[in-house]
């Protein structure tokens, strides 16, 4: 894998650049469509190309219990078998076993966890594992194992997270075997400042390819995680991608990449529109409302994806209401296309040097919204 860095901004810290794989090129900033299965929900690889996503998702705990690495390795691995051509991302799977609090125990060995398919089987993820597996998926962006806490956690919760995150990252570093695939660490610490540099320091001395930030997103409100970003962002070596796990709001995303961030992912556009909320140019839209019974208006009037070149506001409600799934697939079309047009703009933005501009006018668009949209909490908010 290899970073380039195009242009840097001027007045804020924001970067565009460019990363190279063995599966092919990704712009930064760039987003990064979760196929959390081997899919993104809904869409073909086809789809993902004509919305313009250069890279995405995969999650090594969910492929771990289905369908097994061993069985997607023998098919030719993760690219044959989902028949995507471009660069994959494989999260670790830490976040995961996070939330499966009641089916889990952190150990200094790894983290021992019965299945959420079942409840029964027993399994171990060490970082030596979480290698194996990733190694056999074959993903062009391997991510070490890390021990993420929650929010509200104390600062010996913290640093035990600290401590548990640098000795799984040696491990990793040690098991892979970097055959083609590119190694992130990840930086833990909470929300306290020195152990958040103390993370990153510690993994800069191991040596990865890039760095990801993750034990955001985990509750802390937005004030507290810009804070974070601020303090760390800096830290991490320039000539490096840096990536922010699991954030996803357009509004944060705008607010990382001014932090010098280049990698998001998030299930929002996804799961948003499974549940009827649209994102657009002026803020989200719920067409689930009655407002949007006879409306026939497209979803976005300044927005090119499919949805919005052929469908009604009116129809995408029926469809929403009668549980088609239909409508699902074309919510999502559009929720994609409206975070990737994101990312372009950013983009296209941070190499004019108009960055701070396109900021300004990102969120005096929100704030324009009129009386008849925003009416009774309904509509768009």
């Amino acid at each position: 894998m290899v970073f380039t860095l195009i242009k840097e901004d001027r007045e804020t810290g924001a970067r565009a650049g460019r990363v190279a794989t063995p599966h092919g090129i990704f712009h930064t900033p760039a987003f990064m469509p979760v196929g959390t299965y081997g899919a993104v929900k809904t869409l073909s690889p086809d789809d993902l190309k004509v919305l313009g996503a250069e890279i995405i998702l995969s999650n090594t705990y969910h492929l771990f219990l289905r369908p097994g690495p061993d069985l997607i390795k023998d098919l030719g691995g993760l690219h044959r078998f989902m028949m995507w051509k471009g660069p994959i991302l494989t999260d670790s799977g830490g976040f995961q076993v996070y939330s499966l609090s009641s089916l889990r125990r952190v150990t200094d060995e790894g983290v021992i966890f019965r299945s959420h398919l079942d409840g029964g089987t027993l399994h171990i993820l060490t970082p030596e594992k979480v290698i194996e597996i990733q190694e056999a998926l074959g993903s062009d962006i391997v991510t070490c194992l890390d021990e993420c806490i929650p929010y509200p956690a104390t600062r010996e919760e913290a640093e035990r997270a600290v401590e548990r995150t640098t000795s799984w990252a040696k491990r990793c570093r040690v098991a892979f075997k970097g055959e083609g695939q590119a190694l992130f660490g990840i930086v833990q610490g909470g929300m306290f400042r020195d152990l958040r540099e103390r993370s990153a320091m510690e993994l800069m001395e191991i040596g990865f390819d890039g760095y990801a930030i993750g034990g955001l997103s985990v509750g802390e409100d937005e004030g507290t995680r810009n804070r974070v970003l601020d303090d760390l962002v800096p830290l991490l070596p320039p000539e490096s991608p840096r990536y922010l796990m699991g954030i996803g709001r357009p509004e944060d995303i705008v607010e990382a990449v001014a932090r010098g961030v280049d990698m998001f992912d998030c299930v929002l556009p996804t799961r948003n529109g499974r549940n009827g909320m649209l994102f657009t140019s002026y803020g989200r839209l719920v067409i689930k409302n009655a407002i949007y019974r006879r409306d026939e208006r497209p979803v976005d009037e300044e927005c090119g994806c499919y949805t919005c070149r052929n469908f009604s506001r009116a129809y995408l409600r029926h469809l929403y209401t009668i549980g088609e799934p239909l409508g699902i697939r074309l919510n999502t079309i559009h929720n994609l296309y409206y975070y990737l047009r994101l990312m372009e703009r950013i983009r296209e933005a941070i190499e004019k040097g108009r960055f701070a501009e396109f900021r300004r006018e990102f969120y005096s668009r929100r704030e324009g919204l009129s009386e008849t949209e925003t009416k009774g909490g309904e509509g768009v908010v």
